[in-house]
Parts: structure tokens; sequence; C-alpha cells
């Protein structure tokens, strides 16, 4: 039981490293190649957890040369554009100018369903609101609206834009935690949020959350007391 605890941990922590190798991706954003070497770590791992008697490094060292491949082929695919085009795809146009491209859809093998579904997933529920669509080489869908079923901006009604206003707010407390970085970024210094805290009647240590942009403009969560148990 002690061997097979061993194994499990030891693979966890070698999958984890690889992933980490990969890059940061969801599970929907991950690229054909991706996806494959995904799948099949998951494969050799459960093989090298299940049966004891495949040799621990059986598993670990095709894993290890899976993933160290994909960076390979990643960076491979980043300098050569032909190699990407033919690895990844390319990104498709199924909705050009407000029509349905029909025979790109049969390419893809997307029918309606998939086509509306897609557009309801981008918050577009009338197909005549979009000029474009395109199919990423995720099979996520991107769509462009025409210009009068867009979302108004800014921009558009010519606001004047507030100080600061590209700068959001960040974690300063985090249950009961001080993040340094958090004051870093908001040009704070530790004096600043010991005052802060203690003029609103708190120890950090009873904070749950507190947020502060660099305005100073800031938000406290404090902790909830647990209940105790009636003996």
């Amino acid at each position: 039981m002690s061997v097979a605890l061993i194994r499990v941990i030891f693979v966890y922590i070698v999958i984890i490293f690889g992933l980490r190798l990969m890059g940061k991706r969801q599970l929907g954003e991950l690229q054909p190649s991706e996806l494959v070497v995904t799948i099949l770590v998951s494969n050799i791992a459960t093989m090298s957890i299940e049966d004891i008697n495949v040799p621990l490094m059986g598993g670990i060292v095709p894993i290890l040369t899976l993933v160290c491949f994909e960076v390979f082929m990643s960076a491979f695919t980043l300098k050569f554009k032909k190699a990407r085009r033919i690895i990844s795809g390319t990104p498709r146009v199924i909705i050009r100018d407000g029509e349905i491209d029909q025979q790109e859809l049969r390419n893809l093998r997307f029918s309606v369903d998939d086509l509306m579904e897609q557009l309801r997933t981008n918050n577009v529920f009338d197909i005549r609101d979009v000029a474009f669509a395109i199919v990423e080489t995720t099979g996520k869908l991107s769509v462009y609206q025409k210009f009068g079923a867009r979302t108004v901006t800014a921009q558009m009604l010519s606001l004047q834009e507030p100080s600061g206003s590209n700068a959001p707010p960040v974690v300063l407390i985090s249950d009961g935690a001080v993040i340094d970085s958090g004051l870093k970024y908001c040009n704070l210094k530790y004096e600043w949020l010991e005052k802060t805290i203690t003029e609103n009647g708190y120890r950090a240590q009873d904070i749950f959350l507190m947020t502060c942009n660099r305005q100073a403009d800031y938000l406290i969560v404090p902790k909830i007391p647990l209940l105790k148990r009636k003996g």
C-alpha cells in the first residue's frame, strides 16, 4: 500500500512539473498536439500507478519525453509558420460580411446547432447581428458583431477617462495574510495599511479579504467568526 502511495505522489509531481513546462492553458484552449500529449500522459500515468510490476521509471521517462518533445515542437512551430499551420491548423472564417459560408461549415463538420450554440456562448442570439465569425485552432468561435449590435463603450459616448481607470483593484490582504506585491502595485506603504485597518477597527488577522486600487479606494471584508459547538 505504501509503495503504491509513493508511486502516486511521485507520478503526480512529475505530471505537474511537465504541465508547468508546457505552459498554462485551460483544457478548451489546448492545441491538437497539446491535447494528444495530455491524453498520452494521462494513460501512461494510469499504467504506472495501477500496475506495481511496471517499473516507476518506465512511466516517468515516457512522460518526460513527451513533455520535452511538446516543448520542442512549440518552439519549432513558433519559429516556422508553415510547421505551425500543419500541426495546429489555421483559423477558418464561417461567417463573412454577415453571410454564412456553408461549404466551410461542411469542411469543419460544423452543424447549424453547433454554430448557434457557439454564438450563444458569445452572447449572440441573433445571427443577423454577426459580421464575422471565425473558428480558432482551439475550436472556439470568435465573433465580431455588426456595429449596431455591439455593446456601447465609453469611447462611443466620448466619455472622459477617469484617472486610474486602467489600474484595477488588487488583493492587499487574503485570509489574514498581507500581500506585499499588492501594496507595491498600489504604491502604498505597510504603515498606510496598518493605519487604515486600525481606523476601521480591525487587525490584519481579522480580515478575510481587502482589495485596493491606486487611488487608495479600498474594500474590507472581515472574517466571520466560527460558531462554537454546544457541548
